[in-house]
């Protein structure tokens, strides 16, 4: 049986749309609509957000609130490490999925040895740079930070001195680099991503399980599929952007796009890999309430988080 530890953070410098530093307590709030005790069940740690910050102008226009991103990984890293030395299992809520790449270096300090696995249940691959950004937004990029990759084949910006050095910093946060290799990563409801990061998939030939496989074969075999393509990994960090479900029931969000999951299908494949021990952190992000009608998306968080940690609870 597991540990279980809640991770809050509500930054959302990341996200492109305005609302997601809400979603966690929407989440709250669902569960409270559904009469669970769920949130006092388990010991919780907030982290301070940098939401401050959006109120200020733009410095780096192609890596946006960098500096604030920055603070975020390195509380957010240091909360998610101590939980693990702890013992415990962090399951991590977040405002938007900038704030992942913090989860992945916190993980990777509490365990300099491992070969860490990601699995990436999101319709984006979050693999831009500020080198290939087509907004700037840097939830588009913590993977990038992960795997210390660049991208300048695909250079489309010419990006300033302190913008590069503090991406630099964001690659090398804990002081290990890269965190993850690409050939680490299962990408799972992938539908919506650019051709800089499409050449990054091709480069390193990164697994891609598509909606349309899952919904063929199911959740038992997409699971066994992704765990057997990291069975050299020691641990497996599962983060789940809402947006990879379908558009039709992911409206508070703030970039959905069709042809996604269903909330069944999501459910019971994350139910499926908190089976697996190799397992060691959980996270769902990118709930926005501002563009929901009542609160829908967070109700669906919700069921998708009692029922993971659930299964966690009973390994």
């Amino acid at each position: 049986m597991k540990n279980i530890k809640l991770i809050e953070i509500t930054s959302e410098l990341g996200a492109g749309t305005r609302g997601a530093s809400l979603g966690v307590d929407a989440i709250k709030i669902a569960a409270l609509d559904f009469m669970s005790n769920f949130f006092v069940h388990f010991p919780s740690e907030k982290i301070e957000n940098e939401n401050h910050l959006l109120f200020e102008p733009i410095k780096s226009p192609y890596a946006k609130r960098i500096g604030g991103v920055l603070n975020v990984y390195e509380k957010l890293s240091k909360a998610v490490s101590e939980s693990i030395k702890g013992n415990f299992f962090p399951v991590v809520l977040s405002g938007d999925h900038s704030s992942a790449g913090g989860t992945i270096a916190g993980i990777k300090i509490a365990k300099p040895k491992s070969k860490l696995g990601v699995i990436w249940i999101d319709a984006h691959a979050d693999m831009h740079t500020p080198f290939t950004t087509p907004t700037g937004n840097m939830h588009g990029m913590p993977l990038s930070t992960a795997i210390a990759e660049d991208n300048k084949d695909c250079l489309v910006h010419e990006v300033d001195e302190k913008t590069t050095a503090q991406w630099e910093q964001l690659k090398t946060i804990g002081k290990i680099s890269p965190k993850i290799l690409p050939e680490d990563i299962v990408f799972i409801a992938l539908r919506d991503f650019e051709k800089e990061e499409k050449y990054l998939i091709e480069k390193y030939g990164i697994k891609v399980i598509t909606t349309a496989e899952v919904r063929r074969n199911g959740a038992e075999s997409v699971s066994r599929k992704a765990l057997r393509h990291l069975s050299d990994c020691t641990d497996i960090y599962v983060s789940f952007d809402v947006d990879s479900l379908d558009s039709s029931i992911s409206r508070g969000t703030g970039t959905p796009v069709s042809n996604g999951l269903r909330e069944r299908e999501a459910e019971d494949l994350i139910s499926k890999f908190m089976q697996n021990r190799k397992i060691c952190c959980f996270e769902i992000t990118e709930v926005n309430p501002t563009l929901d009608k009542e609160n829908l998306m967070a109700e669906i968080a919700f069921n998708i988080l009692q029922r993971s940690v659930n299964v966690l609870m009973l390994n």
